[in-house]
């Protein structure tokens, strides 16, 4: 029995093994509070009461993370500028180098400073010569060229010509050829200016360099100016001056006009388009016109054939686009000269000129520009602005003789 006994407690007894132990050890190690600690606990239970996965939860933490540290640097790189700008604030304020007994210098900038007032911005710079010929009585002025001159067009450069003439009187007004994309022209032309000996010591030479614009005014880039009697005309003098800020004091505002040029040469047929015009002189009491254009054409220095638009009553800014065509050979395209004329229309007095431009073999600067871009194009429309000039101007330029009888063919 008492074998018995011993051999059934055997029995009931479970072993003991190793893996029980080792089980009974991982799973209390791994759930327990004490071994994974309160901090982390309370993670992993707030975490829990997220209703989204795990995964996706710490991406949205993470993203917030970047999100926060994006906006502590944005304030910590306006933070720095701000204390940047300080010291250039107490540099200018600063008065030590001051006399005090000076207030000049303390209200008045130093007048070498090249940025004090729009005059004193660099413009560039022009080389010229005159040259008297007491013989013929004539006065040359030759434009060689130009450098530095300051960019007018958003690409960075200019499309420079120089406009020449001889005041007070300014009978006569030349221009140079326009040089496309370049702050350093070289032009190296000539024009002649018929004057007496006497005459010098009262005229004034005016060179103005421009920048050209087809659709729109022309903007001044700056300007030299000659005081003829403080200069010796028996020898050649040349020399580079610096363009300065242009006067206004004598400048005549009469207005600008645009129209367009077509020839074609198979049908012997030039088509004169008189757009608009803008900012025309007032010529009435109330400070307006009433301006019409006269189109004319000359033939070998005689006048030749006109017509003329509609007026427009009571306009500084008229708008015609009409237009007229002449019959000109391709023979007669080479010794024409083009006269578009803006007159003041007034029903009991004489009409009144304010302003005159002309194209043709005889033209020089911007007004030959289009004309050669009309040849050089036919039966292509080439429009363009161009400022009005005084009727004298134009009239002492062209020397018009009597009219020209017409032909059959015309």
């Amino acid at each position: 029995m008492p074998s018995l006994t011993s051999n059934s407690t055997s029995v009931l007894r479970p072993p003991i093994t190793p893996w029980s132990f080792n089980v009974t050890s991982f799973t209390n190690t791994t759930y327990t509070n004490a071994t994974i600690g309160p901090i982390q606990a309370s993670i992993n239970d707030f975490l829990d009461q997220i209703p989204l996965p795990r995964w996706l939860t710490l991406m949205l933490f993470v993203l917030a993370g970047v999100i926060l540290l994006i906006i502590i640097l944005c304030i910590c790189i306006k933070c720095c500028r701000k204390r940047k700008k300080k010291p250039e604030k107490d540099e200018k304020m600063d008065l030590k180098g001051v006399n005090s007994g000076s207030t000049t210098a303390l209200v008045q900038p130093d007048v070498a400073d090249p940025d004090y007032g729009s005059s004193k911005k660099y413009r560039g710079k022009l080389l010229y010569s005159l040259e008297y010929n007491t013989t013929q009585s004539e006065l040359e002025v030759r434009i060689k060229q130009a450098d530095s001159l300051k960019a007018m067009d958003l690409g960075g450069s200019s499309d420079p010509y120089v406009r020449v003439f001889i005041g007070p009187d300014k009978d006569k007004t030349c221009e140079t050829k326009v040089l496309k994309n370049t702050l350093k022209p070289v032009f190296n032309e000539q024009f002649t200016f018929q004057m007496t000996k006497a005459s010098l010591m009262e005229s004034t030479v005016v060179m103005q360099v421009y920048d050209f614009n087809r659709f729109s005014k022309h903007n001044i880039i700056g300007e030299v100016r000659l005081q003829l009697e403080n200069f010796d005309l028996n020898h050649v003098i040349e020399e580079w001056q610096d363009l300065s800020e242009p006067s206004k004091f004598e400048e005549e505002n009469r207005g600008e006009i645009c129209f367009s040029l077509r020839y074609v040469p198979t049908a012997n047929k030039l088509t004169v388009v008189i757009l608009e015009a803008k900012n025309l002189k007032s010529m009435d009491i109330g400070g307006s016109s009433d301006p019409y254009v006269k189109v004319q054409l000359t033939l070998d220095k005689k006048k030749w054939k006109k017509r003329k638009t509609s007026v427009k009553k009571k306009t500084l800014a008229p708008y015609y686009n009409e237009s007229f065509t002449f019959s000109v050979t391709f023979e007669q395209i080479q010794r024409v000269n083009l006269v578009i004329a803006v007159w003041d229309y007034d029903a009991v007095s004489r009409n009144d000129a304010i302003g005159k431009i002309y194209l043709g073999c005889d033209a020089s600067g911007n007004q030959l520009r289009h004309w050669a871009d009309m040849l050089s194009n036919p039966r292509r429309p080439v429009a363009q602005w161009h400022t009005l000039l005084s009727a004298q101007q134009v009239n002492s330029t062209l020397s018009l003789k009597r009219k020209i009888p017409k032909l059959p063919f015309n």
